[in-house]
């Protein structure tokens, strides 16, 4: 996908090199890792991961036996994932992408739909990876919760900024998520639970299942303790994969995936 240049200029900074293997950033990881594992394919199956970042689930999945290719718009990704080993990468966007139709086992949307401000493109990108999948194959995208930019700024006391402030409030009205930092930042769009199925609906795919990945627990203040000792995280993940499903609790978690076949 062609990214505008604020954006562009906040993932060359290198963030995703390291967001997801550090701090609370690992409960995101963790929690995809384990809902992955369970609904893909056993290896050596053919995951496609459009959007992929830098590599840090085709890490895993390589490691594993799947056979991984990323497609990412950003360069530095790109170079980054392609040098993992057991890895392909390419340069790609997530509304056309560079592969025939019919091939994958699996297709991955972990990082484009919340950077496609325009419901046409998110549709598009999800039809998309309804034709690259094999018939039968599976498709799985990640979404950032409505509520999710409000929560963070109470997390980390953005909230008594006005500037901070009007801007949660923002994307909780209308999901648009804009970044206030002068060096620029994250920005894109910010999914009700709710319109997840209208959009796989309209990309022709069946109703996905949806998986709270972090629940509630990204905003407890000792996650990142539970998360460094390994037998306290299997406790954290065992009580997040409990209330997964649960529909009243899918927009307090962070991020959300939705899974589906073809």
């Amino acid at each position: 996908m062609t990214l505008d240049p604020a954006l562009l200029s906040y993932y060359e900074r290198g963030g995703e090199l390291t967001r997801l293997r550090q701090g609370r950033g690992r409960l995101e990881y963790w929690r995809t890792r384990d809902v992955l594992r369970r609904v893909l394919p056993p290896p050596p199956a053919r995951v496609l991961d459009v959007g992929g970042g830098t590599g840090v689930h085709a890490e895993w999945l390589a490691a594993e036996g799947y056979d991984v290719e990323v497609i990412d718009p950003v360069p530095l990704h790109v170079e980054a994932a392609g040098a993992v080993p057991g890895v392909r990468a390419r340069l790609g966007d997530a509304r056309a992408l560079p592969v025939p139709g019919g091939q994958a086992d699996a297709v991955l949307l972990l990082g484009p739909l919340y950077h496609l401000p325009e419901r046409a493109d998110r549709v598009r990108a999800l039809a998309e990876a309804r034709r690259a999948a094999r018939p039968g194959g599976l498709v799985a995208a990640a979404f950032i919760s409505r509520y999710a930019a409000l929560h963070d700024s109470v997390y980390h006391g953005w909230l008594a900024e006005e500037r901070d402030r009007t801007a949660a409030y923002h994307s909780v009205e209308t999901g648009a998520a804009i970044s206030t930092k002068p060096e620029g930042g994250f920005s894109g769009y910010l999914h009700d639970p709710g319109e997840i199925l209208a959009e796989f609906t309209d990309a022709g795919l069946p109703e996905p299942r949806r998986y709270g990945l972090q629940g509630a627990f990204w905003l407890y203040g000792d996650v990142d303790d539970w998360l460094d000792d390994d037998e306290r995280r299997e406790l954290l993940l065992d009580a997040a994969r409990r209330l997964e499903c649960e529909p009243s609790l899918l927009g307090v978690s962070g991020h959300l995936l939705a899974v589906t076949r073809v």
